[in-house]
């Protein structure tokens, strides 16, 4: 199904714009056309995260589903989890397009998008319809015009804690002017405590587990790093997701499109996702969980960042290029691998190369 797949998208949606692509299989996956591709529960895949059980331990990085239009589709698809969003309090159009960018011959994606999104409303409303079983997180994000950042992710955490799984503070885009300086100490410890105590009062008044994971870029310092590290094991944060897309346009083939501004994505981001989740595996110890993100596209690769330190791994622009079965075949293939390496439990194979890529240099 995945070489059918590529072989009809390089001819076919490749033609189209990305971004009209993109809504086609939001339409596709709506509409039922695309088929399931779940395969039998292996049990050796299954672990437990942060309170939340997951059947395998693939999701679907938040920027496919913006809106929550379609995420009980896409856990069909052999995903264990996936993640909604980034969605703002308010609507918002995003930044100009063109603004998505295929690099074809190095498998990425740049985009710009700028958080757009139909807003808090638009999306609680279709998650709070949801009738079906499965981990689905929000990913909660600032309008670009707010007087006050932190209240936004605030006002994320009041209007989806009835209806999320789990929530995804997103403050590492590139293409929201000055997200990323809440990555900064003083800034990221007053968002943490503002974003933890409105979690804490949610849970209160809900009694339901509601995890908080950070999601950090790839492209900070090493002294970047150890704030993030103090932050957020002093604020109590349940996670980390390792990384959001890259400004850095190291080793690209695709020269042309490789001058476009915005965050990069696919599989040149794989070798600087994973050193970055293993040096912060490291700076914060074995309990924390870690989300590992970048370049994700076969079960090998999904393998190497558990190994690297994390306890689920997420994919999204690798699916351009692999198409819509790529969540069943890498499941079935971790399975395999499971079998090759003799693990009773993917969580045996953690941490196991973690020096390994520390030591890469970035």
């Amino acid at each position: 199904m995945i070489d059918a797949f590529k072989a009809l998208t390089r001819r076919g949606l490749f033609l189209i714009d990305p971004e009209t692509a993109h809504g086609l299989s939001i339409a596709a996956l709506k509409s039922g056309l695309v088929p399931s591709c779940r395969s039998d529960a292996d049990p050796r895949l299954a672990q437990t995260v942060a309170g939340l059980a997951f059947a395998n331990p693939l999701g679907l990085a938040a920027g496919f589903d913006k809106n929550a239009e379609v995420p009980d589709a896409v856990l069909r698809l052999g995903f264990g989890f996936t993640e909604i969003g980034t969605v703002t309090p308010l609507a918002q159009a995003g930044n100009p397009k063109p603004r998505i960018f295929r690099l074809v011959e190095d498998e990425a994606v740049i985009n710009r998008l700028g958080f757009n999104n139909e807003g808090h409303e638009t999306a609680f409303a279709r998650l709070r319809q949801r009738r079906a079983a499965g981990i689905v997180g929000v990913n909660i994000g600032a309008n670009k015009d707010t007087a006050d950042r932190i209240a936004d992710y605030v006002a994320g955490i009041a209007r989806f804690c009835d209806v999320a799984s789990y929530f995804t503070v997103n403050i590492s885009s590139p293409n929201t002017p000055g997200l990323r300086d809440l990555q900064g100490r003083q800034n990221l410890a007053e968002l943490l405590s503002a974003v933890m105590s409105a979690r804490d009062a949610a849970v209160e008044k809900s009694g339901r587990k509601l995890p908080v994971f950070l999601k950090i870029a790839p492209d900070l310092s090493e002294e970047g790093l150890d704030d993030i590290a103090a932050e957020v094991l002093d604020k109590g944060v349940d996670g980390l997701i390792v990384s959001n897309t890259t400004l850095s346009r190291d080793g690209l083939n695709d020269r042309r499109q490789a001058g476009e501004a915005g965050g990069l994505s696919g599989k040149p981001l794989f070798a600087r996702s994973t050193a970055v989740l293993a040096r912060m595996r490291h700076r914060i110890g074995p309990a924390l969980p870690i989300i590992g993100v970048g370049g994700v596209s076969s079960a090998e690769t999904a393998l190497e960042k558990i190994r690297a330190g994390a306890d689920l791994v997420q994919l999204y622009s690798c699916m351009v290029y692999e198409g819509p079965g790529l969540a069943g075949a890498v499941v079935k293939g971790l399975s395999r691998l499971l079998d090759r390496d003799g693990a009773k439990s993917i969580r045996e194979l953690r941490d196991s190369r973690v020096d390994h890529w520390r030591a890469q240099k970035i």
